[in-house]
């Protein structure tokens, strides 16, 4: 018995936000993403990374508060984590008091302006 893949592929990752313009200024200068073609308004935006392809970031005005520990979050790699960590707090993040890491911990753990949680990965080791 032959199974098919699923024809299914992540178009886009979606955070709850306050302030979708906010976040449209944050996100596409930390990750380089721009905006889709008529997709910004006050409510809904989705950005796409240089050249259109690969996975997206929406972002959608929400009510609902962000959850101290949540399920699914965002993990950035770089092989420049402390440069990286430096300037994305110069954008607007900040720092998460993490009560979790490891010892040996390879990643960072940071909050956008809208308070989401992500990780900054350190890709080198």
């Amino acid at each position: 018995m032959s199974e098919s893949l699923p024809a299914l592929s992540i178009g886009t990752v979606v955070l709850g936000v306050d302030d979708v313009p906010r976040a449209v200024r944050f996100w596409t200068v930390a990750l380089g993403f721009m905006p889709r073609d008529d997709t910004t308004d006050t409510d809904w935006a989705v950005l796409v990374p240089p050249g259109g392809s690969g996975t997206g970031l929406a972002l959608g005005r929400s009510e609902s508060p962000v959850q101290p520990e949540p399920r699914v979050h965002l993990d950035l790699y770089t092989e420049r984590p402390e440069a990286e960590v430096e300037r994305l707090l110069g954008l607007g993040a900040t720092r998460v008091d993490w009560d979790r890491y490891p010892d040996d911990a390879d990643f960072v753990v940071l909050a956008d302006p809208d308070g989401n949680r992500f990780c900054v990965i350190d890709k080198r080791g």
